[in-house]
């Protein structure tokens, strides 16, 4: 049986990075992979680590080249490339671009372009302000079909009362259960 086609789009949430790519590690076992990431996440260097490094890593998990530009991204919907789409870490930033239909960067041309063929989206969100000036935006994009969530919840509710964080080990059941058109439950942790 042949494998079934992720995408998986990074963000710049550089905290969970390593986190993420534990996950990564656990999907390239089961799935074939096409990394995506934006320029932000592709270029930056911070205090996590090194952008070469990290794009490096990322190549040799998932024995792909990474998309990261528009023009590289658009072929992702007209030629059906996934079977369904990660975005891990899913920033506010990019959290509201969703919402709001925007689509000018590598993952989120990559996920207007997917999602035309009506299939699932699973978000891993990592955000300072997802209760706050992003809940909205997370409200609009938890009704919409074809968008899946990691479990997330308040990664440091005395110091930051207004930041979540997906728990990136659900990440493979999330999609598991995504690739078959149910959400992972509890969602709220």
């Amino acid at each position: 049986m042949e494998k079934k086609t992720l995408g998986f789009a990074l963000c710049g949430s550089f905290c969970t990075y390593r986190a993420v790519l534990s996950a990564l590690e656990a999907l390239a076992r089961d799935y074939r992979i096409l990394p995506i990431q934006s320029q932000i996440s592709a270029s930056t260097d911070s205090r996590f680590g090194e952008a070469a490094d990290f794009r490096a890593e990322i190549e040799r998990i998932c024995g792909n080249p990474i998309i990261d530009t528009i023009a590289a991204a658009e072929p992702i919907g007209p030629k059906r490339l996934l079977d369904a789409l990660i975005i891990a870490p899913c920033t506010g930033n990019t959290l509201a671009k969703l919402a709001n239909g925007i689509a000018d960067t590598p993952v989120t041309l990559a996920c207007k372009a997917h999602l035309r063929n009506e299939r699932p989206v699973v978000i891993a969100v990592s955000t300072n302000d997802g209760l706050a000036g992003n809940a909205r935006n997370l409200g609009a994009l938890l009704a919409r079909r074809h968008f899946y969530f990691v479990p997330f919840g308040q990664d440091d509710a005395q110091n930051k009362p207004a930041s979540l964080v997906a728990h990136m080990a659900q990440l493979p059941e999330t999609v598991a259960l995504a690739l078959v058109g149910k959400q992972l439950q509890p969602m709220l942790i």
